[in-house]
C-alpha cells in the first residue's frame, strides 16, 4: 500500500531562514504579497522587519494584523476583503506571507482560499477534501508548537454555533515554509509550554494514529528525541539557542507527521473545549494528553512505549509495561512543571462544562479524528473522559 505524503514545494530551515523571503517569492513566481500576522508580531517589530525586507527588494506589499488567536470565520472576514480588494486599483495580491504562530497561519490558509474563491468557510470543512489551490502561502512559524507550516489542515471556528471547524487538503498546504527558530526566542514561558505540549502531541499522535505509516513513522519519532529532552529546556530557559533550534525542527517534523498521518482523540477532544471555553489550542491539548494517552495505551502498547523510549523517558531495555508508566509519569510532570493549568485553574465553569459535555463529545466524533485513536471511543466514553479531565489532579 501506498501514502500520500504532501509538503511545501519549498523549505528554508534554520538561522535566518526568514530573511530569504524575497528570493523565495522569487522562486515563487510571486511579486506582490500581503503579509498576514497578529497585534504581538506588529509590538514586537517582526512584521516591519519582515516588510524592510521585501522593501529594500523594491517589492510592493501590504500588511493585514487584524487576525485573532483560535481564529474564527468573523474575524478573517477583514482579511479576505482585503485581499479581494487588492495593493491597488490595478495591482492584486498574487501571495501571502503568513507570519506568526498557528493562528495567524490558520487564517491565513483560510483567507488565501477564500480570498480567491469566495464561500464561506464552513463549506470547506471535513470531510470534504479541498484541492483548489488558492494564493500559495508562504508561512513563517514565530513559534515551535503547531506545526501548521507544513500541513494541510487549517481549524476556523464557526462563531454561530461554537464549532471547531477542521478543514482539509491540498489547497492548505503552504507553498513554502520559512522555519527560523530565532523568532521564538522572545516566545513567552506560557506559549512555549502550550506550543511545545501540542508539538509533543502531535508527533505523539501521529505515530499512535490509525492512519500511521512508514514515512509519518519516522518523522514522528525524530520529533519526540527532539521535543523530549528539550522542552523544559526551551521553557526555563528561554535563551537557549540549541534548545529553542531543537524545539523549532521538532515542531515542524511532527507537523509533517501529522499531516500525512493524521491527529486522534486528543485533538479531537480539545477542539470544542476551545470552541466552548476559549482555551488556548496548545493548552487544552496538555490538560487532556495525560488521561487520554492512558484511556488508548491499552490499545497500542507497544506503540507507546516507543513514544516513551524516543522522547528519553524510559530505557530500551525497559519492558513495554514499564516504558507506558514511566511515559504517563512523566506526561503528568510535564503539565506540573510547566504550569499547566486544569480547567477549573483557567476559569471554565463546572456547571456549564458538565452540561455541555455530551455536545462536546458529538462535535469531537464528528470532526473524524477520535476514528483515528487505537481506541476508538464511543460518543458514553467521550463523556466520562471529560469528567476524567476535570476531576484530575
Amino acid at each position: 500500500m501506498s501514502n500520500r505524503i504532501l509538503l511545501p514545494r519549498i523549505m528554508q530551515v534554520g538561522a535566518g531562514a526568514s530573511k530569504e523571503t524575497p528570493q523565495v517569492l522569487a522562486a515563487l513566481g510571486c511579486n506582490c504579497p500581503l503579509i498576514i500576522t497578529d497585534p504581538m508580531m506588529v509590538t514586537l517589530g517582526y512584521a516591519e522587519n519582515l516588510s524592510q525586507l521585501l522593501k529594500d527588494a523594491s517589492i510592493p506589499h501590504a500588511i493585514f494584523s487584524d487576525t485573532v488567536p483560535e481564529p474564527t470565520e468573523d474575524s478573517i472576514t477583514a482579511g479576505v476583503e482585503t485581499v479581494k480588494a487588492g495593493y491597488d486599483a490595478t495591482t492584486p495580491f498574487d501571495s501571502i506571507i503568513a507570519l506568526g504562530g498557528g493562528s495567524p497561519i490558520d487564517s491565513a490558509k483560510a483567507i488565501s482560499i477564500l480570498g480567491k474563491f469566495g464561500g464561506q468557510m464552513r463549506d470547506y470543512k471535513f470531510p470534504r477534501d479541498v484541492s483548489e489551490e488558492g494564493l500559495p502561502v508562504i508561512a513563517i512559524p514565530t513559534t515551535a508548537g503547531t506545526g501548521s507550516e507544513v500541513t494541510r489542515f487549517t481549524i476556523i471556528t464557526d462563531d454561530k454555533v461554537d464549532e471547531k471547524m477542521l478543514c482539509v487538503g491540498l489547497g492548505f498546504m503552504p507553498a513554502a515554509a520559512l522555519v527560523d527558530y530565532e523568532l521564538t526566542l522572545s516566545v513567552p514561558a506560557r506559549v512555549t509550554a502550550d506550543t511545545g505540549i501540542d508539538a509533543l502531541t502531535h508527533a505523539m499522535e501521529a505515530y499512535v494514529s490509525a492512519k500511521a505509516n512508514p514515512y509519518s513513522d519516522q518523522q514522528a519519532l525524530a520529533a519526540m528525541r527532539l521535543i523530549g529532552p528539550n522542552l523544559r529546556n526551551a521553557y526555563f530557559e528561554p535563551h537557549n539557542h540549541p534548545a529553542r533550534e531543537a524545539m523549532m525542527l521538532g515542531s515542524t517534523l511532527a507537523g509533517i507527521a501529522f499531516s500525512a498521518a493524521s491527529v486522534a482523540l486528543v485533538h479531537g477532544m480539545s477542539r470544542p473545549i476551545g470552541a466552548f471555553f476559549h482555551v488556548p489550542h496548545g493548552m487544552s491539548n496538555a490538560m487532556l494528553l495525560p488521561t487520554i494517552t492512558a484511556f488508548s495505551i491499552p490499545a497500542a502498547v507497544s506503540r507507546y512505549a516507543d513514544c516513551a523510549r524516543a522522547m528519553g523517558v524510559a530505557q530500551a531495555q525497559d519492558s513495554d509495561d514499564v516504558a507506558n508508566e514511566k511515559l504517563l509519569t512523566e506526561l503528568r510532570a510535564i503539565n506540573k512543571e510547566l504550569s499547566v493549568p486544569s480547567l477549573a485553574e483557567f476559569g471554565v465553569a463546572e456547571a456549564e462544562f458538565f452540561e455541555i459535555r455530551e455536545k462536546m463529545a458529538e462535535q469531537a466524533l464528528a470532526s473524524g479524528s477520535p476514528n483515528n485513536n487505537p481506541r476508538v471511543p464511543t460518543v458514553a466514553e467521550m463523556v466520562d473522559l471529560y469528567e476524567q479531565v476535570w476531576n484530575q489532579e
